[in-house]
Parts: C-alpha cells; structure tokens; sequence
C-alpha cells in the first residue's frame, strides 16, 4: 500500500500558472539494510540472514568495482547500472582535463520487474507530514490525549479527504 497527500504547487517558471493538485508519496518506514536482509531470508528460507547479507554486501563491492572498471553492469530483472559524469566545462577540447570532472554519478534503469508498477499499487490518502506535525503539536500545547482508545499513527485522514501542505 503506497500512502500518499496531495497538495496545491503553481509553476514557478509559468507568471500566471494556476495551482494545481498533485500527489505526493509518504513514505511508510525506511528499512535499514538489516531488516531488508531479513525480510529477503524470509523469502527464501534455504538461506540464513547472514548468508543474504555477506551476498549482498559483497553484491555492492563488486557492482562499485565493476562501474569504476567503466562497465555497466545488467543485474537481471532487477535492471541496469552505470554511471554518467558531471564536469565542469572548459574553452576547448585541449583545456579539457580529468581535473574538470567533479563527480560520477550511478544511473539505474529498471528491469522487467519493475515495469508498470502503477498498475500494481493499491494507494491510500493520508494526511500530509507537515499536517500531522502541526496536530501533534496542537495536542501537546492543549493538552488534549487520545481518548478513542486506539493509538493514534498520524497516517489516518480520518474524512479520506487529503491535507495540502
């Protein structure tokens, strides 16, 4: 289930653009890479959570090593890794260096796997994280608690009407 808020965004290159609606995704949780591990062993119960971890780490060291060879690496249904480079530009071919090369970024373009994720998402509307930070606060400068019994996760519009901000 993808959570998400809507709020209200004019362009702010278009003088007299309209506010429109749009959606933005809430995050649920954010994995550390343990519980990630953890979640895949119990996916494949032949492997323990040490042994996913140790190939995936070392999935990483190879695929790093592999990009900085100037390789792009396909990885399956998963997709494809490379990298581009961002530089600094120079007057002319013979004033270009490697000096005028400030970073070297990863580009992912996904697999198979992840083709057409739209249509396998179910979505729910949440209120927005800046709504539910000035609720919390108004509770605590009211004093006002919970009283319906249930514990309050902050995720739940309640009208399943969305929040702007």
């Amino acid at each position: 289930m993808i959570n998400y808020s809507i709020f209200l965004w004019k362009n702010p290159l278009i003088d007299d653009a309209e506010e429109k609606a749009y959606a933005k995704n809430q995050v649920t949780k954010v994995m550390s890479f343990d519980e990630f591990v953890a979640h895949i062993s119990s996916h494949n119960g032949v492997f323990s959570r040490g042994t996913v971890k140790g190939v995936v780490s070392d999935t990483c060291t190879c695929l790093v090593e592999q990009l900085l060879n100037g390789n792009k690496v396909k990885f399956g249904e998963l997709g494809t890794f490379g990298i581009s480079l961002q530089c600094e530009a120079a007057e002319s071919l013979d004033k270009f260096s490697a000096k005028n090369i400030k970073e070297v970024n990863i580009c992912f373009s996904p697999g198979p796997d992840f083709e057409n994720l739209r249509s396998k998402a179910e979505f729910k509307l949440v209120t927005s994280r800046a709504t539910q930070t000035a609720s919390l606060k108004a509770l605590k400068e009211g004093g006002s608690e919970n009283t319906g019994g249930e514990e309050s996760n902050g995720n739940n519009s309640g009208s399943g009407e969305g929040s702007l901000g």
